[in-house]
């Protein structure tokens, strides 16, 4: 079975059902392609209907008659460490898989998933600290207890930009709070989950516990509108968001959405346009610019609005765009072939409603895989869609504005809230204005995150928070026992 170079997987050509790698009943195979060389460089099984249906089975009879939901948290939470421990050696594997299906940077691809594997220790030391029962006063009783118990059967649907650490983490949650998981993982980048699956194997977890189908979106709405599905943690889009919160709220069941974003960066008076040109420049073309939280939008006083454009240029017009295996690329591909027309469908609206001043073709010196220039748009108007939708490229909109209070009004002039910054040396004045930006988070000084915190957005870009101890709390439902004495044990 084609798999890319250094890259080991026992049995890419079937899936993980109750503990053993079965055939997929379709007996069909999904083709990932890579964008740089635009060759199929893996295959991997691909579930239909009756696939998903065997892995909900599966995870219910693991859940409702088996051990897990039911083991002490300190047991749960060494079962995990021991998947950590198969996981780290197989971080350079990761990284090589990550690079062979989106393109992204070998150069940025390590420490990328070095530090995925840091947050899953970090994960499972907020389960030790958890309080899964605590004792509470109560007028109606002589012994109040407040339990958190398992959710149920989670189905965990990752996007294809960051596959390992968003599936990870989904995974981590659900098991150590005793909960069952079927992986969905996105048809580009599947092989990721394969390795998380082998390590639920190694580390011996009761069969149906973790449950691995890869699949199209057809047989992933399947998998949606199953009954026996109790929860659906989902990273993507929006519009699939929606879908997804549709058919969870038809039968109330519990869904968490983590979403799109179209995040902005309001530029201070007191930030000097070179070091506001390369950080925005570098940020942007992070990851191709496929990044949810990216700071797509740049909001400007006018008067600085023409300097910084030609600024942000300079700096674009250096970026060296290549092959992710190249160590000078600091740009790569995007990830296939209809994001990248995705992309070029945007810029030729942006061309129509704003200034292009740099960027927004094809590199001439690539005449394969999904290569885009960084693009940049100037004069901007935020009604306009390139200020509006998510692009998911690296292209960025500069919105010029009077003062601050417009600026503020703009950046929240948005369907979206995951993120935001503000370029400002006033630590007093960033707290300010971040407390008036509509968004899950905010940083100073460019694009910062910290998975050991919580993440998510405010509006359309999500419903509930992952990281930090926050994100155990989704996985949950909450039960108050009101006894007349406290049981034996606590």
């Amino acid at each position: 079975m084609l798999l890319p170079h250094g890259v080991h997987i026992a049995h890419p050509e079937r899936l993980y059902i109750g503990g053993q790698w079965v055939p997929a009943h379709s007996g069909r195979l999904i083709e990932i392609i890579s964008p740089d060389s635009e060759q199929v460089v893996a295959r991997v099984a691909e579930a239909d209907a009756t696939d998903m249906d065997a892995a909900v089975a599966a995870a219910r009879a693991a859940f409702d008659h088996g051990p897990w939901p039911t083991t002490p948290p300190a047991q749960r939470i060494a079962a995990f460490r021991a998947m950590i421990d198969h996981l780290r050696p197989r971080a350079d594997e990761l990284a090589r898989a990550w690079t062979a299906q989106i393109g992204g940077l070998a150069s940025f691809a390590g420490p990328m998933h070095q530090g995925a594997l840091f947050a899953l220790d970090g994960i499972a030391g907020f389960a030790q600290d958890f309080r899964f029962i605590e004792q509470r006063p109560s007028h109606a009783a002589a012994a109040a207890l407040i339990v958190q118990e398992p959710v149920g059967v989670v189905a965990a649907i990752a996007p294809w930009n960051g596959p390992f650490g968003i599936m990870a983490n989904k995974v981590a949650y659900a098991l150590l709070t005793g909960c069952c998981v079927v992986m969905k993982p996105s048809p580009e980048t599947p092989l990721e989950a394969y390795l998380i699956a082998e390590a639920a194997e190694a580390a011996g977890l009761p069969p149906g516990v973790v449950n691995l189908v890869p699949s199209h979106r057809e047989a992933a709405d399947h998998l949606v509108s199953n009954p026996g599905v109790d929860k659906v943690s989902f990273t993507g889009s929006t519009v699939a968001g929606k879908r997804i919160g549709q058919v969870c709220a038809g039968r109330v069941a519990r869904c968490t959405l983590e979403l799109g974003g179209k995040s902005a960066a309001i530029v201070r008076d007191d930030f000097a346009i070179d070091h506001a040109a390369k950080l925005l420049t570098g940020t942007i073309t992070m990851m191709s610019g496929q990044v949810c939280a990216m700071l797509s939008r740049v909001i400007v006083p006018r008067a600085r609005h023409d300097e910084l454009a030609d600024a942000i240029a300079r700096e674009m017009r250096g970026v060296v765009i290549g092959h992710s295996d190249d160590p000078a690329a600091q740009l790569g591909p995007v990830a296939m072939q209809r994001q990248l027309e995705r992309i070029e469908g945007y810029i030729a609206q942006g061309k129509a409603s704003a200034d292009l001043v740099t960027g927004g073709s094809r590199p001439s010196h690539l005449n394969r895989g999904y290569f885009i220039e960084p693009t940049l748009f100037a004069n901007v108007n935020n009604a306009d869609a390139i200020a509006q939708e998510e692009i998911f490229g690296p292209v960025l909109a500069l919105i010029p504005v009077e003062d601050e209070e417009e600026a503020v009004a703009v950046a929240n002039a948005s369907a979206y809230g995951l993120n935001g910054s503000v370029l400002t040396h006033d630590a007093q004045a960033a707290w300010t204005i971040g407390r008036r930006i509509r968004t899950g988070g905010f940083g100073q000084n460019g694009l910062r995150m910290d998975f050991g915190l919580p993440f998510g957005g405010f509006k359309q870009s999500g419903v509930g928070r992952e990281g930090g101890p926050e994100g155990l709390m989704p996985y949950v439902e909450t039960k108050t026992m009101l006894l007349d004495a406290l049981p034996d044990g606590l």
